[in-house]
């Protein structure tokens, strides 16, 4: 066998080369011319010829199938190439695919002056357009196989043909690659004996748009023989996808006033078809614009871009004459450069004409009035604007200003966010007697500033005429709270201080009667007419009624209006201590074992009710004429507590012991109190008093409270 020459792919997607023999190189497959160049006409004619192509399949051209890339053409059988009707502009370039059972080749005419409005099928296909290449003997010859997306029935059909023109006799071709024996499988196969390759199934370039295969050859045992040769599936786009707008909502929004031209918004959409060719390529445009007022055409999109502009004079863009500042717009994207023969897809685009604030508030009148009780507090009128501006925006809302007419402070004013009005409103009390009318002038603005040619004028403030309303008032003490200092325990009926009310309704010329409104311990009195308080009872410090010396009583003072207005009047006594309450001693039972060896039997305090100086150092002492003097002992520990101790241990029995206490007011005060000492048996741990009495108290353990008690203070 001869050596084998190269393997070879052929780039050329328009040539399938059907070699009988490798001596057979007196014809050349394919058109005899690639490349024709046509001027750009204004005009071609319906079913007037172009111009001729000579396509040759070596095998007399049976069954050759013409397909053109612009769908306004077509090439007869003949070979001429006609228009289908009449047609102004075509692009650049058109590409024209011969196919017959035996051959396939692709031919380029440039047109001269075309624009430029669909891309290139040498891009699309990945075609070279490349000298035909010289007849040679080879091996495995296979070319790029061209096959439309969604062919229809029958199915398998014949796409292409593998050439092996030094096959040994009796080898077998071999296809392999996704789309036969690898997922998808089972798209492609191949003839073993022959070489054709079909297709068995419809294509979507969409899904997939090439398929890479290989060509072997083998012998009958399925061993290589040569190979494998890639071969190129590549799908033909065709237009089978519309464009969509994946985007939404389109809202847009543009400043009433803006210049013809301005920018609103871009739509752009997608379109799944190949985007190197004009099923992809889109043009856009506005198909319905809702409302059409005050023009049908407010708006305009680029083509191209998808950029939508205003193309309307700024005066027309006004939202305040305008029926509705919300504009709604159908765009329709299609493809094909936006020929009529492209698919299209629409969306619907949102445009709102935003306020700018270009009307200043103004008050519906010149002049409000009002009128207010004195004394009350709150609002009092409403102040009422109008503004053309939109009412969702800082543009309409109202901000007002006193700017005139408040010197007391005594009004505010707050704007109502729902309708916009001025509350006026009082917040500190008026008098009537002081002042019975008040006019302010107040002052209305936006929250936002307005535009350079506009300004606030006259409308922009009022007058608010005020009228105070005379109410019965209810008298007034002076001083309120009224004070005054007693000692406590003073005698009954003494005289404490005279109230003082005014009636502050001074043109009424009223009388002011008095009453007790509040004497928790009914220590006092009050002469109705002139106002004397004196005492009806003896004043106690340590009453509890009294809080940190502080005895509080109210009083009523009432005038003689009808209705008749009442003041109330705060009495704060202090009371100054007296030396009236003796001091206490705790505890008054105390125990202790009747074998203890520490004798100490209690720590004794002492309490007073009254104040320094009336109270400590407490004087502790024994009752001596009740008592021994060699068996019990006191002694003072500090001011207020002392210890009191056994000189000697005593039988088991209850002692009944008179301690003297006396505190250090002048004159002093004493109490003498019986301390009861049970002393107990104990023994094992065990205090039985039961002997002693019915108390079960350890001594130790009253000793110990004592000393606590002690420490705590």
């Amino acid at each position: 066998m001869q050596p084998r020459t190269p393997l070879l792919l052929c780039v050329l997607l328009s040539q399938v080369l059907l070699l009988t023999s490798a001596e057979d190189l007196d014809c050349t497959p394919g058109f005899q011319q690639k490349v024709f160049h046509i001027s750009q006409p204004a005009q071609f004619i319906e079913d007037q010829a172009i111009l001729n192509l000579t396509f040759s399949d070596c095998e007399g051209n049976s069954k050759v199938h013409y397909e053109v890339s612009s769908p306004y053409f077509k090439v007869n059988h003949d070979g001429s190439l006609v228009a289908l009707k009449n047609v102004t502009a075509v692009g650049k370039t058109l590409f024209v695919h011969a196919r017959s059972p035996h051959a396939e080749d692709m031919a380029e005419l440039v047109i001269v002056g075309g624009k430029d409005i669909q891309g290139s099928l040498q891009d699309i296909f990945k075609f070279a357009r490349t000298s035909p290449v010289p007849r040679q003997k080879r091996s495995i010859v296979v070319s790029p196989i061209l096959i439309p997306e969604n062919q229809r029935q029958p199915f398998p059909r014949d796409v292409g043909k593998v050439v092996d023109s030094d096959r040994p006799e009796g080898s077998r071709f071999r296809l392999t690659g996704k789309g036969v024996d690898q997922e998808p499988k089972g798209i492609f196969r191949i003839n073993e004996n022959t070489g054709s390759v079909s297709v068995t199934r419809t294509l979507d370039r969409e899904a997939i748009a090439t398929y890479q295969l290989f060509v072997e050859t083998t012998d009958v045992n399925g061993k290589t023989l040569e190979g494998p040769v890639p071969l190129e599936v590549i799908v033909i786009d065709q237009n089978d996808n519309r464009p969509i707008f994946r985007e939404g909502p389109y809202i847009g929004h543009v400043m009433e006033g803006s210049p013809t031209g301005t920018t609103v918004m871009r739509m752009t959409a997608f379109d799944a078809d190949d985007p190197a060719t004009d099923n992809a390529l889109l043009r856009y445009n506005i198909r319905q614009q809702t409302p059409d007022k005050p023009s049908p055409n407010m708006f305009y999109i680029d083509p191209e871009k998808g950029d939508i502009v205003t193309v309307v004079s700024p005066a027309l863009l006004d939202r305040e004459t305008l029926e509705n500042p919300k504009y709604e717009l159908i765009i329709e994207a299609q493809d094909m450069a936006g020929l009529d023969v492209g698919l299209t897809g629409t969306a619907t685009a949102t445009i709102m004409i935003d306020d700018k604030n270009d009307h200043s508030p103004k008050f519906t009148k010149k002049e409000f009035q009002a009128t207010v009780e004195e004394g009350a507090v709150g609002v009092i009128v409403n102040l009422t604007v109008e503004d053309k501006d939109d009412p969702a925006t800082g543009a309409w809302r109202a901000a007002y200003t006193i700017i005139n007419g408040n010197p007391g402070q005594s009004f505010e004013i707050h704007t109502n966010p729902q309708t916009n009005e001025g509350m006026l409103s009082v917040v500190k009390p008026l008098d009537y007697e002081i002042s019975a009318f008040h006019t302010l002038l107040i002052k209305v603005e936006n929250e936002d500033p307005l535009v350079p040619d506009v300004s606030y004028g006259p409308s922009s403030t009022a007058t608010v005429h005020i009228t105070v309303l005379d109410v019965n008032e209810g008298p007034v003490f002076y001083p309120d709270p009224m004070t005054v200092t007693r000692q406590e325990n003073i005698s009954v009926g003494s005289v404490l201080l005279t109230v003082n009310a005014t009636d502050p309704d001074s043109l009424q010329h009223q009388t002011i009667r008095y009453s007790i409104y509040k004497d928790p311990a009914g220590w006092l009195n009050i002469n109705p007419i002139n106002g004397t308080v004196d005492t009806t009872a003896v004043l106690d410090r340590e009453s509890p009624f009294v809080h940190n010396s502080v005895y509080t009583a109210l009083f009523l003072a009432i005038d003689s209006g009808n209705p008749p207005a009442t003041g109330t009047g705060t009495l704060l006594i202090t009371l100054e201590d007296v030396n009236d309450n003796p001091p206490v001693i705790f505890p008054t039972v105390a125990e202790v074992c009747d074998d203890a060896k520490n004798l100490s039997v209690v720590i004794l305090g002492a309490s007073d009710k009254d104040l320094h100086p009336n109270t400590d150092p407490f004087k502790f002492e024994i009752h001596k004429q009740a008592v021994p003097d060699k068996v019990w002992k006191i002694s003072k520990i500090n001011n207020t507590h002392a210890l009191v101790s056994l000189l000697q241990n005593l039988n088991k029995a209850n002692y009944h012991l008179p301690i003297v206490v006396t505190d250090s007011g002048k004159p002093p005060m004493t109490n003498i109190t019986d301390l009861r000492v049970q002393v107990c048996s104990c023994k094992n741990s065990k205090v039985d008093c039961n002997a002693a009495g019915a108390l079960h108290f350890s001594a130790t353990s009253v000793l110990l409270v004592s000393l606590f008690s002690l420490a705590c203070l």
